[in-house]
């Protein structure tokens, strides 16, 4: 009802178009959030692995097969969407001229997340993890931070870069 008023005050009197010419600019950006779903791919790919083992699988495996390939597909392209805003709206011109190869970084995270949601092959998930840690590493360069890296505390425990955060 609200919507029929709307739209007919807009005919007898226009409403301006609004329009922006980007998302809202929260500046809240860290490659954390594509590191997580980069390490899920890599932990779905291993209980995938898991299921191999079971024959012939039950129905209720076959349940578990089908939410497990969900969600590797599903975090394969979190990893693409949170590199895609970051590279597209946190990556300006001066952060360009501070990490030579980024638009080359960018595209191979996207080749290998495909790759990801393609196949349930590790060695891809692990690919894929390091190609974000790169990322990661010269997001943190064009913050004037250093980072050290570290095994995850949770499975599939692998090598994550991480910020250092010392005010000292």
């Amino acid at each position: 009802m609200l919507h029929a008023l709307l739209n007919h005050i807009d005919q007898a009197k226009p409403f301006e178009t609004a329009s922006a010419h980007c998302d809202i600019p929260c500046k809240i950006y860290d490659p954390i959030s594509a590191q997580i779903a980069a390490l899920t791919v890599i932990r779905m790919c291993d209980l995938i692995a898991e299921l191999e083992d079971k024959t012939p699988l039950s129905i209720a495996d076959q349940a578990q097969l089908a939410r497990l390939v969900n969600e590797k597909e599903s975090h394969a392209g979190n990893v693409k969407h949170e590199i895609r805003v970051i590279w597209g709206d946190y990556f300006k011109q001066p952060q360009f001229d501070q990490v030579a190869g980024i638009h080359d970084l960018v595209h191979n995270i996207m080749l290998k997340a495909s790759q990801c949601k393609q196949h349930i092959d590790r060695q891809n998930g692990l690919e894929l993890l390091a190609l974000v840690n790169q990322f990661a590493e010269a997001f943190w360069i064009t913050k004037g931070l250093k980072t050290y890296t570290a095994q995850c505390p949770y499975p599939p425990a692998q090598a994550v870069v991480y910020p250092v955060l010392d005010n000292a």
